[in-house]
């Protein structure tokens, strides 16, 4: 919410002036207050209410940041600095209440200080009484299109999880395909100082070089393949994952595009038998756990069979990060099949596919829209009875335009981050974006080398040492 923001300055102030703000509190305030104050009692955020004892005052900054944003940011406003205060707390607040947050002047002081007797009510009951001292701004103080910050709470930071399960594994080799710019080489070997890859720079080895130079980055541990340009990085990458030198692949600073024409080329590339899809693990700060939303990447309009490939790779994907049976959600827009939907029809072909044995290692159920996919309260509400509904560990979406909106309408407006890997290759391969931050690049290229070491554990890739 954007807003302008106008002081009152100590001058203008007169005895019984008064402000009130209105706020109903919401679950993720909740638990971010009781984190802030040190009350992280579990039956209490589980239960998303916070006890506010008199004893204890830090287990009241809910209301006390209420009546501190009210004085820095209405009355006085800007410029305002909170000098003392005598607060008195009692009761409680929980999830939905609506509290009122009340300051008044009360006296004028020297040197600018300013006391208000200030108190926050819910539901007609008093929360916090007492007074506040601040020191007034001087000036006029205005600020024009100031951004109301929202609260985003990260559960459980399951890129973490991802690092912690990597830990103790030796670093896999991984060609990096033509990293001539900053953050394509600087991702790398970060990734190597973790102990996560062993990177094979691919590229012009001048550009490189000089790009390390000028970045102090020391790439002197690292082996460099030279090339003479983006294609022929994308083409000697592969040809090093084909003669078994390196067990994974890595786009650098090429297009994407240049990169999978040669991972697909028939007789050069890294074909298996499974379409090549993409998944994009996503960490939802409020979802329990990762989603994977498959594929928003690769496949464009995929066919039935292509999504057959595409439910098994992410299904394989699941195994490796130890979830023994996922749960698919086969998405569209609706939960019942109408044969004027396409999605709703091949939606049900997967399910039966998955009955005889076509699609294993998972639970598959569509059509579900996206409500009914991850949320067990929408599915009760529509009356859907199903193992997977409102418990999708794996999205499986329509075609890419919808997947690719998905993924990023979930890191835009509910600040999810997206790690991404590609699958049915012969090696897992990661397409970093220029957009990637340093977490997702880094959870990017833990998803690979857990790839790569469970396809090393079952012979199918075989490294040259």
């Amino acid at each position: 919410m954007m807003e302008t923001l106008t002081n009152v300055t100590f001058n203008e102030l007169k005895v019984g002036d008064t402000a009130t703000i209105t706020r109903r509190l919401s679950g993720n305030e909740v638990e971010a207050l009781a984190m802030v104050g040190g009350d992280v009692d579990a039956f209490q955020i589980a239960n998303q209410e916070m006890q506010i004892p008199s004893s204890m005052q830090t287990k009241a900054v809910g209301a006390e940041a209420l009546l501190s944003g009210l004085l820095q940011r209405k009355l006085p406003g800007p410029g305002t600095s909170i000098a003392a205060q005598d607060l008195h707390f009692e009761g409680s607040m929980q999830t939905g209440d609506e509290l009122i947050a009340t300051v008044t002047v009360r006296q004028k002081q020297h040197g600018e200080l300013v006391v208000f007797d200030c108190n926050v009510r819910s539901d007609g009951k008093a929360l916090v009484t007492g007074t506040v001292t601040v020191r007034a701004p001087a000036r006029r103080l205005e600020y024009s299109e100031f951004a109301t910050p929202q609260v985003i709470l990260r559960r459980t930071d399951k890129y973490a999880q991802l690092l912690k399960k990597c830990e103790g594994l030796p670093a896999v080799s991984c060609a990096v395909a033509h990293p001539c710019d900053r953050d394509s080489l600087l991702g790398p070997i970060e990734a190597a100082k973790l102990g996560l890859i062993d990177p094979v720079l691919v590229g012009p080895e001048d550009k490189i070089r000089a790009l390390a130079k000028a970045e102090g980055i020391d790439i002197s541990p690292y082996r460099i393949v030279s090339t003479e340009h983006s294609h022929a990085s994308a083409e000697k990458a592969v040809a090093l994952v084909r003669a078994g030198e390196v067990d994974a692949l890595m786009k650098g600073s090429l297009h994407t595009d240049h990169l999978m024409s040669a991972v697909v080329a028939s007789a050069t590339g890294l074909r298996t038998s499974r379409r090549i899809s993409h998944v994009f693990l996503m960490d939802v700060p409020t979802h329990p756990h990762a989603l994977a939303i498959t594929d928003a990447a690769i496949n464009i309009f995929p066919t039935l069979e292509d999504k057959m490939h595409i439910a098994q790779n992410a299904i394989d994907l699941a195994h490796v990060m130890g979830v023994a049976e996922p749960k698919v959600a086969i998405l569209s827009a609706v939960e019942t099949i109408n044969p004027k939907i396409p999605s709703t029809l091949e939606a049900a072909a997967l399910c039966k596919m998955a009955d005889r044995g076509q699609i294993t290692g998972g639970l598959l159920d569509g059509p579900l829209a996206f409500d009914n996919a991850i949320s067990e309260h929408a599915a009760l509400t529509k009356k859907i009875s199903s193992p997977v509904a409102g418990k999708a560990n794996i999205l499986l979406v329509p075609d890419l335009e919808a997947g690719n909106m998905l993924a990023k309408q979930l890191q835009y407006l509910a600040g999810a981050d997206a790690a991404g890997i590609v699958l049915g290759a012969r090696v897992p391969i990661v397409l970093t974006s220029r957009a990637d931050t340093v977490r997702t690049r880094l959870a990017s290229i833990a998803v690979m080398k857990l790839i790569a070491h469970d396809k090393r554990a079952r012979g199918q890739i075989k490294t040259v040492v």
